[in-house]
């Protein structure tokens, strides 16, 4: 296995590879073209959608060239992998917009190079994001837009669609799913896009991998397959593990829903506190899998005997960083160390925050009422159901160092005698959302 392969594996980015071997040989003959691909099908990525891109640094810094495919095309379709549903369909102007700030997104975290960003304008790189490493290989966008959108669809059927079968297609595990559910024709028809994707990549880059996700596997072989059966030329395929949590719950969710990139989607604060506050089994895996922290570095800060909240918080301000910047980090680890009341380290101003009416801590403010009203707890119902259960915690009375007391009566006042000399207080719900409130 080349060391290349070897060190995707090391780090979680290996599951099935269509000709591990064959693979190595290539690499070994000079850089190889890759690429990975994502649906426009929302103004914002998602950490799940990132674990690809992390393996497309990796290959680029050994020298390969990447490809970030943007679908402005097969976005207009929808991928049932992985789905239980078909997709809203949505407008083509919108899809124009999201690939525009994905595209963006990416060129942050990858930094792609400056002549070879697909559409003028839509990509600029940043300074101080990824910035290209001399040596390193070359990183650049398409969007399969170019070549499906305006697709004749008796002459594609005639070229791509007499290479499949549809006994092959409803064997693969995406499509099985579906099919207990409804599938629609249209989606029946992704996995040829896709393929075709491939081709038209092998023809305009010489591109030679594919790399996602397992759930593309089907996908990927479909794809390989094509460019084997219309150019004659072998391509490969690799695939990653889906990305779970110690539990089995899939990495990235919270509870107000996935982890968006998109500041104004997930604040870099709620983003930090999501890796801060992971399973201490997922700590080492996820170092390997989102930072770039060398392997020994991950090994040496989950080793035993070694504190795991410190390699938490180490793995935090290392994603934030990379997605928000160091600025960004830092605000959200200071206000981190604030929240967990760390003997008054840490800036509480970064931690999120809400004013309320001082008049109602004069009164004596209900605490599910101002659990509610802190959006801590979704509706009074689910607030009573905090407090009973132990979850709501208050700033003790008298506390400038941010001690948290619990508050277990549902008729409970929260009075002025808990705020601070500057009129503030911090709430936290459950193990892991704070909120600074400040009585005006």
């Amino acid at each position: 296995m080349h060391p290349v392969i070897e060190n995707l594996k090391i780090r979680g980015f290996f599951q099935q590879c269509t000709d591990v071997e064959g693979l190595s040989k290539l690499i070994n003959e000079g850089p190889v073209t890759f690429y990975v691909g994502c649906d426009p099908t929302g103004p914002s990525l998602h950490i799940g959608h990132m674990v690809p891109f992390f393996a497309f640094r990796h290959l680029r810094a050994a020298g390969q060239k990447g490809i970030a495919l943007i679908g402005g095309g097969t976005a207009r379709i929808g991928d049932p992998s992985g789905k239980t549903e078909m997709r809203r369909m949505v407008n083509y102007e919108t899809l124009d917009a999201n690939a525009a700030s994905i595209a963006a997104q990416l060129d942050r975290f990858i930094g792609f190079d400056t002549d070879a960003i697909h559409t003028p304008g839509a990509a600029i790189h940043t300074p101080g994001a990824a910035i290209h490493t001399p040596g390193a290989g070359t990183a650049r966008t398409a969007n399969n837009k170019d070549w499906l959108a305006n697709l004749n669809y008796i002459d594609f059927l005639r070229e791509i669609g007499s290479h499949f079968s549809v006994n092959r297609m409803l064997s693969f595990e995406a499509y099985k799913m579906r099919m207990e559910t409804g599938l629609s024709f249209i989606e029946f028809n992704y996995q040829l896009l896709q393929s075709y994707d491939f081709l038209e990549l092998y023809r305009r880059y010489g591109c030679r991998l594919q790399i996602g996700g397992d759930d593309q596997w089907g996908n990927i072989v479909a794809g390989v397959e094509l460019v084997r059966r219309i150019e004659g030329a072998e391509v490969f395929g690799l695939t990653f593990p889906l990305v779970t949590t110690a539990d089995g719950k899939k990495m990235g969710k919270t509870e107000k829903g996935a982890l968006f990139l998109d500041p104004a989607i997930t604040s870099p604060y709620d983003f930090f506190q999501y890796w801060r506050n992971v399973q201490d089994p997922d700590i080492r895996r996820f170092l390997l899998m989102f930072t770039f922290l060398p392997a020994e570095e991950c090994e040496a800060l989950t080793s035993a005997g070694k504190n795991p909240n410190e390699a938490k918080e180490r793995l935090a301000w290392e994603i934030t960083a990379l997605i928000h910047g160091k600025d960004e980090a830092d605000k959200a680890l200071a206000g981190a160390r604030a929240a967990f009341g760390r003997g008054g380290e840490g800036d509480k101003s970064a931690m999120p925050r809400v004013e309320l009416s001082r008049a109602k801590f004069d009164a004596g403010y209900n605490v599910v009422d101002l659990f509610c009203d802190a959006a801590l707890s979704p509706s009074k119902s689910e607030g009573r159901r905090l407090v009973q259960q132990g979850g709501a915690f208050v700033s003790a009375a008298g506390s400038e160092s941010g001690e948290l007391a619990a508050v277990s009566d549902v008729a409970a006042l929260i009075g002025a005698e808990r705020l601070n000399a500057e009129g503030e207080l911090i709430l936290r719900a459950g193990k892991k959302r704070y909120c600074l409130v400040a009585a005006k």
